[in-house]
């Protein structure tokens, strides 16, 4: 993320068995054991909830959740979001995003310690979207790293959730301290996407924008930080030209300055402070 988001120490691990709402996905991507992934992907797709270009979306990753908040997706955090609060917003009829950090480590979630140091490397603080707590990973080493995701993404599918949101899946084009490649983020994005469909859920591609055209066949929508304060936003038609929902955010400009664009470009757009509260503004 590009914030200097402070998260706290401790996650309340609320999980609760639901049974995973639709997610739209990839054809061909549901490559798990769960025989009825496929079918729920395939509903998604019907039900279409991830191709509207007028959806309003909530991203809110600190404070007591506003259930209230007038928006149609809500974006929330897979350890601290209660299942029951997946199931509340359900009954609003809205659809939620499951937030992981998919890129790395985080020394403030109760599975801190699955992480070896050896797959650990600089310290995501000091760059564009680093936060105090998280440190890169070696994503090469998907024999490690496969098993501690996966057990992440079930943590989503049990509590209800609709679709994740991987963060940190550019760590080949930031100091990592690992000698990352393009091709090493293809390959352990491509990885992050069949995961999720082999579970039924959808997945997003966040930020990431310099592999957008390679990456998008395999997910479902996008989210993405200040595209309009970077002049970066016609990255992202890819996703618009498949018609293929763009959730996106600035922080720093006020919605004058980039509502009108975005409604052109066909994203789903809001101002959001640093902290990821529950304050918003939409356009």
């Amino acid at each position: 993320m590009r914030q200097a988001l402070v998260l706290a120490a401790s996650a309340v691990l609320l999980a609760a068995c639901q049974p995973a709402v639709s997610g739209l996905g990839a054809a061909g991507a549901n490559q798990g054991t769960d025989p009825g992934a496929g079918a729920r992907v395939e509903a998604a797709a019907a039900g279409g909830w991830l191709t509207k270009t007028t959806l309003r979306w909530q991203w809110q990753l600190t404070g007591p959740l506003d259930l209230t908040v007038g928006a149609d997706v809500f974006e929330v955090d897979a350890f601290t979001t209660a299942a029951a609060e997946v199931t509340a917003l359900h009954g609003r009829g809205r659809r939620v995003i499951c937030y992981v950090n998919a890129g790395a480590s985080e020394d403030f979630r109760p599975d801190a310690g699955r992480y070896p140091a050896a797959v650990q490397g600089a310290a995501v603080q000091g760059a564009p979207n680093g936060r105090p707590g998280e440190k890169w990973l070696d994503i090469r080493r998907w024999d490690i790293l496969q098993p501690i995701l996966r057990d992440r993404f079930q943590l989503c599918r049990d509590k209800g959730f609709d679709a994740i949101e991987a963060d940190n899946v550019d760590g080949y084009a930031n100091r990592s301290g690992f000698p990352l490649t393009a091709q090493d983020q293809l390959t352990f994005n491509r990885r992050l996407a069949a995961l999720a469909h082999s579970l039924g859920l959808a997945i997003a591609l966040k930020n990431d924008l310099d592999q957008v055209d390679a990456l998008e066949p395999d997910f479902d929508f996008a989210v993405n930080e200040e595209c309009f304060r970077y002049d970066e936003c016609d990255a992202l038609e890819p996703f618009v030209t498949a018609g293929k929902a763009v959730f996106h955010v600035e922080y720093d400009l006020a919605t004058t300055a980039f509502c009108a664009k975005a409604k052109a470009f066909g994203f789903a757009s809001m101002r959001k402070k640093l902290t990821l509260d529950a304050w918003r503004q939409g356009c």
